[in-house]
């Protein structure tokens, strides 16, 4: 079982390490700003003490008046975790960095979460549908979402 690293430590070291990207903590999670994602998960990978070597899942929820992606993350070598949150507060056009060049594990995560929020991630080699086809209206898991008629 791993060890939750406490909120406050992280943002405490991503304070340091990638200045004004946190917006806040608490127990274990800590909320980035979106278009810091990509520098903040670089940091949490290659920082030798931390080492978030695994990415476990890459999630979003839709609180209506904002999107968050979720990130929970594991380092295998230093036998702790983390989870990673960033608020997407434009729902006409979410957005936040692809990962993928970091964890490739990311890669159907992201194009899910694309696919079924339309949360893009730039910067993604393959951002496109995985689930429902080309051309299908909407995101189905949005909550303001609406079943086209039939």
């Amino acid at each position: 079982m791993t060890t939750a690293l406490t909120g406050e430590e992280v943002a405490r070291r991503l304070d340091e390490a990638v200045p004004e990207a946190v917006e806040e903590w608490k127990a274990g999670d800590v909320w980035v700003k979106p278009q810091g994602v990509l520098e903040v998960c670089r940091f949490l990978k290659d920082d030798p003490q931390l080492r978030f070597d695994y990415l476990v899942s890459v999630s979003a929820v839709d609180y209506i008046e904002h999107f968050e992606v979720v990130y929970h993350l594991v380092s295998i070598w230093n036998n702790h975790s983390l989870v990673l949150k960033a608020r997407c507060r434009d729902r006409e056009a979410p957005s936040v960095p692809s990962v993928v060049s970091l964890w490739q594990g990311a890669d159907l995560q992201e194009r899910e979460v694309y696919d079924l929020m339309g949360i893009a991630f730039q910067g993604h080699p393959n951002l496109k549908r995985i689930m429902l086809w080309e051309g299908f209206p909407g995101h189905p898991h949005r909550k303001d979402y609406l079943e086209p008629p039939r």
